[in-house]
């Protein structure tokens, strides 16, 4: 990786996955090539597992640091913009923020610099919601494809209670919704999560849980269940249908 660097020449720098994976904004990846950006007006030769950027802007875009790398948020912004998925790009955007080296407000600032970035458009309500608290994928698409999408209320995102922090809570109606996208293999995991789903019954709040499938494949069915434990406070809850076939009434 510095070797990549160093034959790219003096003004070259991390960029992309690279810089990210150096900052610790997302999960290493030994398969990934090493990403670099150098000036405009410099070539470089291709090299086998090197990917080399020329950026008209460069010097403005770098880190205080050595070796020299894109900044957190112009490192997620750079993947953001090699990315035909608008999932994708709200993935890394999400798990960046998480890793707590980049803020969400951060990231914005750097997008009003980049008005050619791809997915430009879409990212900005993307980073709001990331800002209040949604922590991955399958948090932003169920906040958009079942709460949004069907009108239900708007739920607290990562409330603290019991030393941890629940995805989504509706206050007022004694519900828990938990989002997770793991396939849990590890036994250890599934008793976190029922102990977690016990402790909510203890609290007298019932628990919803939802996987990948559930929120992506299924969105409409999910929230008909979201909206049947809604309607125990408040029967007269009203919610939209988001298309002819859709269950919710």
């Amino acid at each position: 990786m510095l070797a990549a660097l160093l034959y790219s020449g003096p003004e070259a720098a991390w960029s992309h996955y690279t810089a990210a994976e150096q900052l610790g904004l997302i999960t290493p990846d030994s398969n990934r090539p090493v990403h670099v950006t150098i000036p405009e007006h410099r070539r470089v030769r291709r090299q086998p597992n090197l990917v080399v950027h020329r950026d008209q802007h460069w010097a403005a875009r770098l880190a205080a640091v050595v070796p020299p790398r894109r900044t957190p948020a112009h490192a997620v912004l750079d993947i953001v913009g090699s990315t035909r998925s608008l999932d994708r790009a709200a993935a890394v955007i999400a798990e960046a923020c998480q890793s707590g080296r980049v803020a969400p407000a951060e990231i914005a600032t750097a997008l009003a610099v980049r008005p050619r970035l791809r997915h430009r458009r879409s990212l900005r309500p993307i980073i709001e919601d990331v800002a209040a608290g949604s922590h991955s994928l399958l948090e932003l698409r169920y906040l958009r494809d079942v709460e949004r999408r069907h009108a239900l209320p708007t739920g607290q995102r990562q409330r603290a209670v019991d030393r941890e922090f629940t995805d989504v809570f509706y206050a007022g109606f004694e519900l828990v919704v938990e989002l997770d996208g793991r396939l849990h293999l590890v036994p250890r995991q599934r008793w976190r999560d029922l102990d977690r789903d016990n402790r909510a019954t203890l609290r007298t709040e019932s628990t919803l849980r939802y996987g990948w499938f559930d929120v992506t494949g299924r969105p409409c069915q999910a929230a008909v269940q979201v909206l049947q434990v809604l309607r125990r406070r408040a029967p007269a809850l009203a919610a939209k249908r988001c298309g002819p076939a859709c269950p919710v009434r």
